[in-house]
């Protein structure tokens, strides 16, 4: 069961797996989209997937060590004290920001997305009732901001049965009193399997 929970925390973290298909969405938002060769792009999105890798990698395994130590709740602590920093560590090391959202945020402070942001979760659920897979849906779009550019990545993170566990519909007391304590304004339960959870967000500022 510890090993259950462990894939479930890590499958939101990850969510790696599954084609990616060609179609990106383009948000609509004040930005210019850039001029850029393809090869740039393609090379600044693979650069996007390590980065979610390596934030992924990182924090399963503080998350194995916690559940070793202290099951469930003390996965969920070291969640929310851990994956802040994680983020902040691989951003800084890969000149990058990285991050998941959701519309129905659990972490109120670095959770919840902005306006371009919410656009590309709102076309990824668009997309999703039509049929396409979760797995596959992402956005990559270079924009101008003022005079610079920024490259930004979106990648959708589907919600799976064992993510139920702390997300879903029957959540255990435990589980739940540790979620209300540490997300007093925790929007991110009662989800199904095959619900959208939200997305990893990937921007790097350019010359």
């Amino acid at each position: 069961m510890k090993k259950l929970f462990v894939l479930g925390l890590v499958s939101l973290l990850v969510a790696c797996g599954g084609k990616e298909e060609q179609k990106t969405t383009k948000a609509n938002d004040t930005a210019t989209p850039a001029a850029t060769g393809p090869t740039d792009k393609a090379a600044l999105t693979e650069e996007a997937k390590a980065a979610i890798k390596l934030y992924g990698g990182n924090l399963k395994e503080q998350l194995q060590m916690a559940m070793q130590t202290g099951g469930p709740v003390n996965a969920l602590t070291v969640c929310n004290t851990q994956a802040p920093e994680i983020a902040k560590s691989v951003g800084e090391s890969q000149s990058l920001q990285v991050s998941r959202v959701s519309l129905r945020n659990r972490n109120p402070t670095t959770g919840v997305p902005n306006e371009w942001q919410t656009q590309v979760l709102n076309d990824f659920e668009a997309r999703k009732v039509k049929g396409e897979a979760i797995e596959s849906l992402v956005y990559s779009e270079m924009v101008k901001q003022g005079d610079k550019q920024e490259f930004r990545f979106m990648k959708a993170i589907p919600t799976e049965a064992v993510c139920l566990t702390c997300h879903g519909t029957e959540i255990s007391p435990a589980v739940l009193t540790r979620v209300n304590q540490l997300y007093p304004q925790d929007k991110a339960i009662g989800f199904k399997e095959g619900d959208l959870r939200g997305a990893f967000v990937v921007v790097k500022n350019l010359p």
